[in-house]
């Protein structure tokens, strides 16, 4: 993560850097969002242990450079963020309907064991996540 916040320009001056783990590995398409000092992260970003999309970060805190946007952006018309259950923490997993501090430790536990998701799908194989479990997750998960 820190070349990746070093190849956009550094963080802005208002940046709250200590939300960030800076060895962090980060994979291609990976949104940042880097919130000003005092800003909790948007639930379902990376900063927040979750999140998905292409860009630097988005938000009053962003990182500068030739990435992306900087200042104020982030997201509008108060859709509700989807949740990455491939970066998700247990704290942003358990934000989900049907899924308890149990199935999150589980969902983890399958992607350590196995890797990222690669398709939603993947969501299947763990278990505790049946049909009716994975409907109710789909429309608010992402990979």
């Amino acid at each position: 993560m820190v070349d990746a916040v070093a190849a956009a320009g550094g963080f802005a001056a208002n940046a709250d850097q200590g939300q960030q783990n800076l060895a962090r590995v980060v994979v291609d398409g990976e949104q940042l969002v880097i919130p000003e000092q005092g800003v909790a992260p948007p639930l379902g970003s990376a900063a927040a242990g979750g999140g998905a999309g292409v860009g630097w970060g988005q938000g009053a805190g962003g990182a500068a450079g030739s990435g992306g946007a900087s200042g104020a952006g982030g997201a509008g018309g108060g859709a509700v963020p989807l949740v990455n259950v491939n970066t998700a923490d247990q704290a942003a997993l358990e934000t989900l309907p049907q899924v308890g501090p149990a199935l999150a430790q589980r969902i983890i536990a399958w992607r350590t064991a196995n890797g990222r998701f690669t398709q939603l799908d993947d969501l299947k194989n763990v278990t505790g996540i049946g049909d009716k479990t994975f409907e109710a997750l789909k429309p608010l998960v992402t990979i």
